[in-house]
């Protein structure tokens, strides 16, 4: 009858070689109930994506079978039934893509499907648009976000709920009808493949963003909104958007019709939802506000914004002095990656202002300048562990042009994130 869908993926577009790296399929029956639940590890023959939101290690995606390996099967589990999904207009799009690439065509899209989150605003009204925010309305338990068959399960149960609360011949029961009569294609198997599941969960405690867009309610106006920030939330849950990720944004909102000055009220109203879910508990610590600052920033908005979405008049927030970062003769500056401009040009840049450039990541270290504020290189970890600031070069050129009076002035504390400049977190 029903085929609920999760996928877990390297990024948000396929069309930019983004790949699913984790599928789960649960068949539910005309009456709501569970019968039977399917997933596995896909090996995506490039690299993970944010291993740091779903936890799949390589190691374990290494022993998974391809796509097309899996494609028989996949198949064979969705014909013949509704396919649902918790944002069909992510999964739905993101698995058909994969089917294209092997030349094969399926039907799968958002007019042929069920979507828990636009069937929330019927059987759910007052909840969020999260898949977490919706079973928590449902009562529905979900124990491991960004788990595939913990996302797909709970999705099911969700279903389960709407199913019981509609009750029979069910609003969607022409769609129903079709889909059982859904022309699938036939795929050729070279035999049964094992499936292959995490060996161990591996999920990282969700973000202080995390939790927020969790709380986020659905917007008001057509389901296209929805649509577009619910991928967003995606996007943003590790507080940046990767040019791969804004290039997805910016397809979908084509896809959904949904003009510039559309998407930046979108944006607007995403940052204020954002605020007023921070006020929830009456205070928005320093550190939040610099995050929801860096999100204000992501989504192209003017700097008055978060005071806009926090809105002071309504909470007293604590206001330290801005602590600011300064370089000082003598500091030592450490370098990693190909830099540009390049990092001899840099180091060069660092000796004439007065720095000691050093080449290990020590305690004493004061700065450590990388072409990728994100590198996960072996300097970049010891930065970490002691808490020295990663920046990248054109901060580093801000630094330096404060310690020589040559430029501006020194820029603050070195606590944005983006893809100039991070603060170190032990």
């Amino acid at each position: 009858m029903y085929a609920v869908i999760d996928l877990e993926t390297t990024g948000l577009n396929p069309l930019r070689h983004d790949r699913i790296v984790e599928i789960a399929i649960v068949h539910v029956n005309a009456d709501g109930d569970i019968t039977s639940e399917w997933t596995t590890l896909v090996n995506p023959s490039r690299d993970l994506g944010p291993q740091h939101i779903h936890g799949i290690t390589a190691a374990d995606a290494r022993r998974a079978p391809s796509f097309a390996q899996l494609a028989p099967t996949i198949a064979g589990l969705l014909q013949g039934r509704v396919v649902v999904a918790h944002n069909l207009a992510f999964d739905a799009p993101f698995l058909a893509h994969q089917f294209r690439a092997l030349g094969v065509e399926v039907p799968l899209s958002l007019e042929a499907g069920l979507c828990t989150m636009m069937l929330a605003a019927t059987y759910l009204p007052e909840s969020g648009r999260s898949l977490a925010a919706c079973c928590a309305a449902a009562g529905v338990p979900l124990d491991h976000a960004h788990c595939a068959l913990d996302d797909t399960r709970a999705a099911a149960m969700l279903l389960g709920h709407y199913i019981r609360a509609a009750g029979q011949p069910v609003p969607w029961q022409a769609l129903v009808d079709a889909g059982v009569a859904m022309p699938w294609p036939s795929l050729a198997s070279s035999g049964p493949i094992a499936a292959v599941s995490r060996r161990g969960r591996g999920m990282v405690p969700p973000s202080f963003l995390g939790r927020l867009v969790e709380a986020l309610p659905r917007m008001p106006g057509p389901p296209a909104f929805d649509n577009y920030l619910a991928v967003l939330d995606r996007a943003l849950v590790d507080r940046q958007i990767s040019e791969t990720e804004a290039d997805a944004l910016v397809d979908l909102a084509k896809r959904l019709k949904l003009s510039r000055r559309r998407v930046v009220a979108l944006h607007r109203d995403y940052l204020g939802a954002l605020g007023a879910a921070a006020l929830t508990d009456g205070v928005v610590t320093p550190a939040e506000e610099r995050e929801l600052r860096a999100v204000a920033e992501l989504l192209g908005l003017p700097a008055d914004a978060v005071a806009a979405a926090l809105h002071p008049d309504a909470v007293r927030i604590p206001r330290q002095p801005a602590r600011r970062f300064r370089l000082r003769a003598g500091d030592e500056v450490v370098f990693t990656g190909q830099t540009q401009p390049p990092r001899d040009d840099l180091e060069r840049r660092a000796r004439d202002a007065g720095l000691t450039v050093g080449f290990t990541v020590t305690r004493s270290t004061r700065l450590l300048v990388a072409a990728d504020v994100d590198t996960m290189s072996g300097k970049a970890r010891a930065a970490r562990d002691y808490g020295v600031p990663i920046v990248g070069p054109a901060a580093f050129e801000r630094f330096v042009a404060g310690l020589t009076g040559a430029g501006s002035a020194p820029v603050d504390e070195v606590v944005t994130t983006g893809d100039d400049v991070t603060q170190s977190t032990g």
